[in-house]
């Protein structure tokens, strides 16, 4: 199919794209119930001639477009949801709401796929198969995707054969299309670790039984962990993140908590460093005399791209933009991702699209400071539309 139209088309719904991200960034909601978001994308949709379907627990949008002929089924999907920041930019359509800020993009995912659901509903007639278009709350450590899952998105009729997303990336080079199969993003864990001895006067540390040596101890031991018993090629990061003990200058505390994070890329490395972690962290408590619980939270699992699906989506992605802008990731990334629970379910592959503005310093994404370069986001909906064209045309 010929996609030489697209980017033109798809420049001309560029102020519209525009429009709606920045109302989003506005106005940022957190977590799964997002009225003032679905509202801004139900409004967005509602003269597309499309099937809409709210969420049941969450406030998640399904748009549905029927082909003109029977064919296969593709979900594109956009997160939602904002991040609790206060935003540091000098944006004049900046943050409205303290502690909140798209810092993620998803405001621009939203808007993107909103402009590409325009622009393939033109072209219905074109189709052979459906789409639906999942705007998705929750994504920032709510697991929006599993809930949704949960409740049936994938089952219900036409059942999803495979999944699309895209991810804006403020640190990379803007209209840059950056992907690979396999491993993209990391499984993120979260660990909690309460230590518990006996309090005394910092004079008299003898009496006490301090949990603050051992909590500096854990810290050196977790490092080790990674760089003395990991596979080296099979990446692995810990970090503690948070250290809470103590109240005064004289006082030896009874209790101290770490709190911190682990990322893989593989299910093995993954139960590996969870199970010598928490050996590690015993052994340590053991010799100070403590009492120690440690607690390990499963976060996102990995997300890995169908081989497949990828090679299809960087092709048509080259045919679109030019195979100069197409970049192959040589590993992947330490982040996580819940659209990785998508990629459990059927086949399918997240690239990354480059929007670092011309001239900036590209604070990276999660930065209360990071900006986009709203230009590029007609290619997001571009590709969006030739993802989905090329791919119910194949059948």
């Amino acid at each position: 199919m010929e996609l030489r139209g697209l980017r033109e088309e798809a420049r001309v719904l560029l102020p519209e794209v525009v429009e709606l991200r920045r109302r989003l960034h506005r106005r940022p909601e957190l977590g799964l119930v997002l009225p003032e978001t679905q509202k801004a994308v139900l409004e967005s949709l509602s003269a597309q001639g499309l099937e809409l379907h709210t969420g049941g627990a969450t406030s998640a949008v399904v748009a549905v477009l029927r082909g003109a002929r029977p064919g296969p089924t593709l979900l594109l999907r956009a997160d939602m949801d904002a991040l609790p920041l206060q935003e540091e930019t000098a944006l004049p359509f900046r943050s409205e709401r303290d502690g909140a800020m798209h810092a993620c993009g998803h405001d621009a995912h939203v808007a993107m796929l909103a402009g590409a659901a325009r622009l393939l509903a033109r072209r219905r007639g074109e189709l052979a198969g459906t789409l639906k278009f999942l705007f998705q709350p929750g994504e920032e450590g709510y697991a929006g995707a599993r809930v949704l899952i949960e409740e049936g998105l994938l089952e219900s009729e036409p059942r999803v054969e495979a999944a699309f997303a895209i991810h804006v990336d403020s640190s990379l080079a803007a209209g840059c299309v950056a992907t690979r199969p396999g491993p993209l993003l990391a499984a993120g864990d979260v660990f909690s670790i309460d230590l518990v001895g006996k309090g005394g006067h910092a004079a008299q540390p003898h009496l006490a039984r301090d949990p603050i040596p051992a909590a500096c101890e854990i810290v050196t031991a977790l490092q080790a962990v990674v760089t003395r018993q990991m596979y080296a090629f099979d990446p692995v990061i810990v970090s503690v993140t948070r250290i809470q003990a103590g109240s005064a200058a004289n006082v030896i505390p009874e209790r101290a908590n770490l709190l911190g994070t682990i990322r893989t890329v593989s299910e093995r490395a993954r139960k590996q460093v969870r199970e010598r972690l928490e050996r590690a962290v015993r052994g340590i408590a053991a010799a100070h005399g403590l009492e120690v619980k440690v607690h390990l939270l499963p976060g996102y699992p990995v997300t890995v791209n169908h081989a497949e699906f990828t090679a299809f989506a960087q092709g048509v992605a080259r045919d679109l933009l030019g195979g100069e802008r197409v970049v192959s990731l040589e590993a992947p990334i330490m982040g996580a991702e819940d659209f990785s629970y998508l990629l459990q379910r059927v086949p399918g592959a997240l690239v990354f699209l480059g929007a670092r503005p011309e001239g900036g310093d590209g604070a990276p994404l999660h930065s209360n400071r990071m900006l986009l370069d709203e230009a590029v986001f007609a290619d997001g909906v571009a590709l969006h539309a030739a993802v989905a064209l090329r791919y119910l045309e194949a059948g």
